[in-house]
């Protein structure tokens, strides 16, 4: 059995529907069962705080996922070693593609995350470990976008020439499960990308494609773009100023396509494209979805 921190998010959730699929026993641990109730038959939901988690959470566990915002940079060592002492025989934490970075070019950390110190607790605990290392999720681009598709065919940012390899939540999740429960992973950071390089533009224009109307980019100052973000998207200024940083420093280069969405990574497939993305999440940009 498997037991998921942070089931019932944008990770969590196809995490459990993967382990399932394979038909792997699956516990999940909440604060609020009431806010688990959308899973899926079969899954065991525990009342608990992953951050205090009680002993018998554990039992019958071989593997536990840590999601960095579910339980948090200061309980992430403790929970693995109460793991540990409990019979939990591997530990798999996701963090970021870019956790390496220095902090001021980590824009989530304006936001709270703190996927290297979680990310460190984990690998410097008593359990076998694996981290997986996500690159941009693709979908950002529904908090980035959604309201300009669903109000005209324009997207005014910044940067169109910034490109990014915008990974599926599901792809991400599927390298998760395996890691869970494939111990020739042990001890490996693992690199999660979408199989493209896509300028902003392009992006916006692959969305258009998936809900059948033609939507085009066009690039604003970037000055303009922060006051927009802070005041209309509720964005931080400091996470704004971060973000649009990053954009500056890759603007015009190709992003990295890491060998882990290749058919030799640990999923055995070719990462889904983002135009799969957006067939899948039509719905959320005024498409039909499917």
């Amino acid at each position: 059995m498997y037991l998921i921190t942070g089931a019932t998010g944008s990770i969590g959730r196809p995490l459990v529907d993967a382990l399932l699929a394979q038909g792997a026993a699956v516990r999940v641990i909440s604060r609020d069962p009431a806010a688990a109730a959308g899973l899926p038959a079969g899954v065991d939901v525990v009342q608990g705080d992953p951050r205090k988690p009680e002993p018998h959470v554990f039992q019958g566990i071989s593997a536990l996922f840590v999601h960095p915002r579910a339980v948090g940079e200061e309980a992430a060592g403790r929970l693995v070693s109460a793991a540990a002492e409990h019979g939990v025989r591997r530990v798999v934490v996701m963090s970021a593609i870019n956790v390496d970075e220095e902090p001021a070019h980590q824009p989530s950390r304006y936001n709270g995350d703190r996927n290297r110190e979680v990310e460190e607790a984990i690998v410097q605990g008593p359990l076998p470990w694996v981290s997986v290392r996500p690159t941009s999720f693709a979908l950002n681009t529904v908090a980035m976008w959604a309201g300009q598709i669903r109000a005209g065919d324009v997207v005014r940012g910044p940067y169109a020439d910034f490109a990014e390899a915008l990974v599926h939540e599901k792809d991400v999740a599927e390298t998760i499960a395996r890691a869970l429960q494939d111990d020739a992973l042990d001890g490996r950071y693992l690199p999660v990308t979408g199989p493209q390089s896509l300028t902003q533009a392009e992006a916006v224009a692959v969305i258009g494609e998936a809900i059948g109307r033609p939507l085009r980019y066009e690039e604003i100052p970037a000055e303009s773009a922060a006051q927009g973000m802070v005041r209309f998207g509720g964005l931080s200024e400091p996470f704004v100023q971060a973000l649009l940083a990053r954009y500056a420093r890759g603007a015009g280069r190709p992003a990295v396509v890491a060998a882990p969405t290749g058919a030799s990574g640990p999923t055995g497939r070719i990462g889904r494209t983002f135009a799969e993305w957006a067939a899948d999440h039509a719905a959320a940009f005024g498409g039909t979805g499917r």
